[in-house]
């Protein structure tokens, strides 16, 4: 199961998880062109390894594996995945 980024990340996008991931998987990093014009990082469920090094990295607690996502952010399951499609 992938690790899911959710609702703490939403107008944060602190981009320390993107340094630490072995894969990159968490996107848009700082020099993407959409970076601004999106409201949160992503992480790409096709690419992530479910290391959880990225999980400490997060200053506001935003990275959940699947399994322990909160109930009220479930709907971050999809947005996560949408993000890739």
């Amino acid at each position: 199961m992938p690790h899911i980024i959710a609702e703490p990340c939403v107008n944060t996008k602190d981009t320390a998880c993107v340094d630490v991931c072995p894969v990159d998987c968490i996107h848009p990093v700082k020099d993407a062109a959409d970076f601004d014009s999106v409201d949160q990082l992503y992480i790409d469920p096709d690419t992530c390894i479910d290391c959880g090094l990225c999980v400490d990295e997060c200053p506001v607690k935003a990275i959940f594996p699947e399994e322990d996502l909160p109930e009220e952010w479930t709907d971050y399951i999809a947005k996560n995945a949408e993000h890739f499609e």
